[in-house]
């Protein structure tokens, strides 16, 4: 069988894989503790469930509008001018699925064959393969060894004269460093001088502690939306918890949402229209989930910090958002990919390697679960890894002796 290039260089999915090998476990009777996943545990909102429903009670479930529905963009515009301060025009949106889509949308529109998408380390691990799908080259910039903070001087050395984009996520994911309003406004007049397109994946931008804010870059643009060069991505998947939705959206100036259209029509045509409604009724609905959502993973956040600083050799970063924690576990095992299997031979505990982030020797761990499975996780990873702690454990019904 002949398999392209192109579809050679493309990793799997970390995460997916893990999970996939829980799943086999679960399904053999393993009380396996899953501390990568990538989704909060929230019921979906009233509003969104009231709102699909009404959708699909009316019978009409036919192709919409590419773009997306008038009504979603109404609300997308209401939320962006109340969050952002800026007033965008229906023009100014295109709704895909998921914001994982508008990223594609977005890469495939600004970057030609060789160019260059220059990426933060820590990164998402979805980045460098859009980045490689368009045929572009992805441009890391690495800030191993650092608070996860990036500088503008390191970005600086890292851009050429094919340099497109830069794509930057804060709150960060797999960190959870939110980056300082003094970072964000110096980029993006950094961005609107080289004419480079911003692109900033906002996905958690609620989901913030300790009275930190993330700082939208629309917010310190001195262009309009139609000349600025930032480009705005969100969506309801980690804020409302609505990941199975797939709704995200991009937000720019009209001819690239017009580019980014033509691009869409001819691979998912548009959004599912039973998600979009779902969508509208999140963000029109009562945003009490939200603050509880928050307030519930930030609780989570001090458990697993508590439970993470009695291990004797690792070096973590207390994350200002998201819901993920990134600890350094090299004094474990350099190889990240070897650790994250050994914890889940051992253990029955999912981490997701750092490697994938462009972090080797560190691992993602998501405290989006419940408290209980926070503390047994961690709890098992200490009896697997640390030779301070007690030899024996019990996992499910069984003892187990640590013989290695």
């Amino acid at each position: 069988m002949s398999i392209s290039n192109l579809a050679k260089s493309i990793q799997a999915s970390p995460t997916l894989g893990l999970n996939d090998k829980a799943k086999e476990l679960r399904s053999r009777g393993e009380p396996v503790i899953n501390l990568g996943v990538g989704e909060p545990k929230n019921h979906a909102p009233m509003s969104a469930i009231m709102a699909s429903t009404t959708k699909l009670n009316s019978g009409q479930m036919k192709y919409v509008p590419t773009s997306g529905l008038p009504s979603l963009k109404k609300a997308i515009i209401r939320y962006t001018e109340e969050n952002y301060g800026r007033l965008v025009s229906p023009e100014n949106v295109i709704v895909s699925t998921g914001a994982k889509q508008s990223l594609f949308n977005i890469i495939l529109s600004v970057a030609n064959p060789k160019d260059e998408v220059i990426l933060l380390t820590p990164y998402w691990v979805t980045y460098p393969e859009i980045i490689k799908l368009a045929r572009a080259i992805p441009v890391i910039v690495d800030l191993k060894g650092s608070t996860f903070h990036p500088r503008l001087e390191d970005i600086e050395k890292a851009v050429s004269s094919k340099t497109s984009a830069i794509i930057v996520n804060s709150p960060n994911n797999p960190s959870g460093v939110v980056y300082s309003e003094e970072f964000i406004a110096e980029l993006v007049d950094f961005c609107e001088k080289k004419e480079i397109y911003l692109i900033t994946d906002d996905i958690y931008h609620k989901l913030v502690f300790d009275g930190v804010q993330a700082v939208p870059a629309l917010r310190y643009t001195k262009k309009d939306i139609e000349n600025t060069r930032v480009i705005t991505v969100n969506g309801v998947s980690k804020i409302y918890g609505l990941t199975g939705y797939r709704i995200g959206w991009a937000i720019s100036n009209k001819r690239m949402v017009e580019v980014m259209s033509n691009i869409q029509v001819q691979t998912t045509s548009c959004a599912s229209a039973v998600s979009q409604a779902g969508a509208e009724g999140a963000l029109t609905g009562s945003q009490t989930i939200v603050e509880n959502l928050r307030l519930n993973i930030q609780n989570n956040r001090e458990v697993i910090m508590n439970e993470l600083s009695t291990f004797s050799d690792i070096n973590v970063i207390k994350p200002d958002g998201t819901f993920y924690v990134l600890p350094d576990f090299s004094a474990y095992n350099k190889n990240s990919l070897e650790l994250s299997s050994f914890l889940l031979e051992k253990a029955l505990v999912v981490c997701v390697p750092g490697v994938s982030f462009g972090m080797e020797g560190f691992l993602r761990i998501s405290f989006s679960g419940s408290i209980k499975g926070l503390i047994e996780g961690v709890e098992r990873m200490k009896w697997a890894l640390d030779s301070n702690s007690p030899a024996e454990i019990y996992i499910g019904d069984r003892k187990l002796v640590r013989n290695w």
